[in-house]
């Protein structure tokens, strides 16, 4: 399966400007893969705010996100990996989604074994639990 983490930023992004709100993104920047103005990350980190009204040329794909803006007034072209999004959210009031570190792997899935299907265990030791309602 790929990534769910491109269609959650698209998705949230949608939902953002939807509720005329500011979208940013905060971007962890590890290396020269992710192409920031560099004077402003802090911690290693950055927070772009990709807002219709605030770049150009905006492109959310499944491997890098893209744009042009202005950082203290001058332009830049913007290029990171999906990979290092850890979060996307509304500047208003802080909605949005916290995506983690980047490690974006696939979901382990329930998988039959001997008929019966195991669902794997979660971080915290329980599993989840469902209920079939008819």
């Amino acid at each position: 399966m790929t990534s769910t983490r491109p269609y959650l930023i698209r998705a949230l992004y949608d939902w953002i400007v939807d509720n005329q709100c500011t979208p940013h993104l905060l971007v962890e920047v590890k290396d020269e893969h992710t192409r920031v103005p560099r004077q402003f990350v802090d911690k290693g980190v950055i927070v772009l705010n990709v807002s219709p009204t605030a770049v150009k040329h905006l492109l959310l794909g499944n491997e890098r996100i893209s744009f042009s803006a202005r950082f203290g007034g001058t332009p830049h072209d913007i290029d990171v990996p999906v990979a290092a999004v850890q979060a996307i959210y509304a500047r208003e009031n802080g909605q949005g989604i916290f995506l983690g570190d980047g490690a974006d792997e696939a979901t382990p899935t329930a998988a039959p074994v001997d008929g019966e299907v195991v669902t794997p265990a979660r971080p915290g030791g329980k599993p989840p639990h469902l209920t079939v309602v008819k």
